[in-house]
């Protein structure tokens, strides 16, 4: 794990969670080389297989919110890069950055950080007290029905309001950039040439789905300033039949199960 102590004031930071990607898929889609942009930017041009700390969107955030990012599948104790102060915490390591309040965010922006979020699943939509939990721990929020689940282009909407956000930053104010993508979680169909609303969500349109995202994610990296971490994770994944399961929310290898990728933009 890097040293995030040295990291903090002097990087922004992107953290962005592909919603329900499956390990598996990441994992064979980037051995095919179907997604040679994200396969460009991770180490070794490989994603790590970690678990997730929750087996849906909101349980999930709330976690990764509080310093608990997904957790490498080794045997642990696993120092975590962030970490809210807490008596005893077994993965608080030398490398942590330790922040003295109750979520990410608000430490980030009392060590001088402006917070944005850009949401895109329904618990990011603001429409509701729910909807509005995670996006109020930011100074900055942002959400729009094409951001969210039903638009076939849903991540090129999110980036360009990236972009708006990215050219009235303030050069001498560091950055913590959220963006919540929605494109792999369901409905998905559309991603998969041929495929109908009839013919529903697979396993082959979440791959379709993750080709989608990696043919746009350049643009977003490319929008940073540098030096910038960036985090590119799943926060679950999602079950098509497995075992008879459909969708997540459940304790099983396909949800627990996450890609995690993480490097700095020089």
């Amino acid at each position: 794990m890097r040293d995030l102590n040295a990291v903090i004031g002097s990087h922004d930071l992107l953290l962005v969670t592909l919603d329900t990607l499956r390990y598996d898929v990441a994992a064979e889609l980037a051995e095919a080389g179907r997604t040679p942009n994200l396969t460009a930017v991770l180490p070794g041009g490989r994603w790590e297989r970690r678990h997730a700390p929750g087996s849906f969107t909101y349980a999930s955030h709330a976690a990764i919110f509080a310093g608990f990012l997904p957790t490498p599948d080794g045997p642990g104790p696993h120092p975590r890069p962030f970490a809210a102060t807490f008596p005893g915490s077994a993965s608080t390591g030398q490398g942590t950055w330790v922040f003295d309040a109750a979520d990410l965010p608000t430490g980030l922006a009392r060590a001088g950080y402006h917070t944005v979020c850009v949401g895109g699943v329904g618990f990011f939509n603001k429409l509701t007290p729910l909807g509005s939990a995670l996006p109020g721990l930011f100074a900055e929020s942002h959400w729009e029905p094409e951001f969210g689940v039903t638009d076939p282009a849903s991540l090129e909407h999110q980036i360009g309001r990236v972009a708006q956000i990215m050219a009235r930053q303030p050069p001498g104010r560091r950055l913590f950039l959220f963006l919540n993508v929605s494109a792999l979680h369901q409905p998905n169909w559309f991603h998969l040439d041929g495929a109908t609303r009839e013919h529903g969500d697979s396993r082959a349109s979440h791959a379709a789905a993750l080709e989608y995202v990696d043919r746009h994610i350049g643009r977003l990296l490319g929008l940073m300033r540098r030096p910038c971490l960036v985090i590119i994770c799943s926060d679950h994944g999602t079950a098509y039949g497995e075992d008879g399961h459909t969708g997540h929310r459940i304790g099983h290898e396909v949800v627990w199960t996450v890609p995690y990728g993480e490097f700095v933009l020089p």
